[in-house]
């Protein structure tokens, strides 16, 4: 009798330390993808897109037999606009989840915030969106627009005659370090230009302002002194007040031309295009590029947010964050693949000349040194429909210049990634 019950105790112990292993078997079958973006909050309207092309880039990885062999895992996590939660939940993603890669953030005060965890612990993360530049850390690559790949040639097109010879700049941000640094750094520029502080006039908005009538007001009178631009940062879901408010009070791209550099065609989706069209958006994608590959991009995405039942999928567009996400991870994985492991500091080499024949029209570069991406620049002018038409671009891909020459001291800095904290 004692016999039988310790062979059933050893059967039975045998059966849960086999069942133990074939769970970490499992676990080490699949390669763990953090997605790290706002689902609620000021931010969502424009990062929960971007966790659904991460999720469907993952799928088409997966469906065409995963990196090295091992499918992906996608680990989602909601930060929910809230900046010093990005750090608890990168390093939850690092140490719990135990992720090989995280694809996140928006604002730059969520990249700055989550940065000092993944220096601290190695992680790596991918920063899909147009920043002040003036960080370069070996855990980060960035895959969006550099200054000089967006606000710098914005301008410059602004004040050139097919972009209406401005002479004055209204520069309208929302308050944080993303529009305060590009600004400093336009200003240089536009003192460079010739452009003395009395044509600058520089307003900043707190996240989820909403109204903007006495603003808008502002500009109006501005623009009475000369030829007028406005440079707006303004991001996230204030942007529908604003657009809302320049049509309330007839403020026309004709008069007064807005150029956006965090609007694009799912902020869009929210808003009567009609009173907005001809104000500009630089970007470096715009889902009215027409190429094949482009044209295979929108469609996948279209029928994935159908299949996925997304919200309003009905009108499901793509814009430039997207591409650089759906980009960002092929390029991760290639370097995987190259690597034959998911080691940070391996898959780090990996990626230095990684290339991708992106949506955009133009094969891709990781810089060999710098971490970020050689891009084309775009200006698109905004359509009845909601989309753009892209009225200037550059001939081919732009080199990132991390360090702005606009900011004293930055031509002595190192044009490698280095540790900030």
């Amino acid at each position: 009798m004692q016999r039988r019950s310790l062979i059933k105790a050893f059967t039975l112990s045998a059966s849960i330390a086999a069942m133990g292993m074939s769970w970490t078997i499992q676990a080490a079958e699949t390669i763990k993808v953090g997605i790290l973006h706002s689902l609620s909050g000021t931010m969502a309207i424009s990062e929960t897109s971007l966790k659904d092309m991460a999720l469907m880039t993952i799928d088409e990885i997966n469906a065409k037999g995963g990196v090295n062999g091992k499918q992906l895992e996608p680990v989602v996590v909601d930060p929910a606009s809230n900046w010093p939660l990005f750090a608890e939940k990168a390093r939850q993603l690092l140490t719990q989840d135990k992720v090989d890669v995280v694809f996140g953030c928006w604002t730059s005060v969520s990249r700055k915030s989550v940065l000092p965890v993944f220096e601290e612990l190695n992680g790596l993360l991918f920063y899909p969106v147009q920043y002040e530049g003036e960080e370069l850390s070996p855990n980060v690559f960035y895959t969006g627009a550099a200054p000089n790949q967006q606000a710098i040639p914005a301008v410059e097109y602004l004040m050139s005659e097919d972009g209406g010879s401005a002479k004055r700049f209204f520069l309208l941000g929302t308050d944080y370090v993303y529009p305060r640094t590009t600004n400093k750094i336009l200003r240089a520029f536009l003192h460079a230009k010739g452009v003395e502080d009395k044509d600058i006039e520089e307003i900043y908005t707190p996240f989820g302002h909403s109204d903007y009538q006495t603003i808008v007001a502002n500009i109006k009178r501005f623009s009475a002194g000369g030829k007028t631009a406005v440079v707006s940062t303004v991001n996230g879901d204030s942007n529908v007040p604003f657009y809302k408010e320049l049509a309330n009070q007839g403020l026309e791209a004709t008069d007064v031309p807005v150029v956006a550099f965090s609007v694009g065609e799912e902020e869009l989706r929210g808003i009567d295009t009609k009173p907005l069209v001809g104000h500009l958006a630089a970007w470096n994608y715009f889902e009215s590029v027409d190429n094949p590959v482009n044209a295979a991009f929108v469609e996948k995405w279209k029928a994935y947010a159908k299949a996925k039942n997304l919200p309003n999928y009905q009108t499901a567009v793509t814009n430039d964050p997207m591409e650089a996400t759906y980009v960002g991870i092929h390029m991760w994985a290639q370097a995987v693949e190259k690597a034959g492991s998911t080691d940070v500091d391996k898959v780090r080499e990996a990626l230095a000349g990684q290339t991708f024949a992106a949506p955009s029209g133009y094969t891709l570069t990781m810089d060999k040194t710098n971490h970020h991406l050689h891009k084309p620049v775009m200006i698109g002018e905004v359509q009845e429909d909601g989309q753009f038409s892209v009225v200037w671009q550059t001939e081919g891909p732009i080199r990132a210049q991390p360090w702005s020459p606009y900011i004293p001291g930055n031509d002595k800095k190192p044009d490698y990634a280095v540790k900030s904290n």
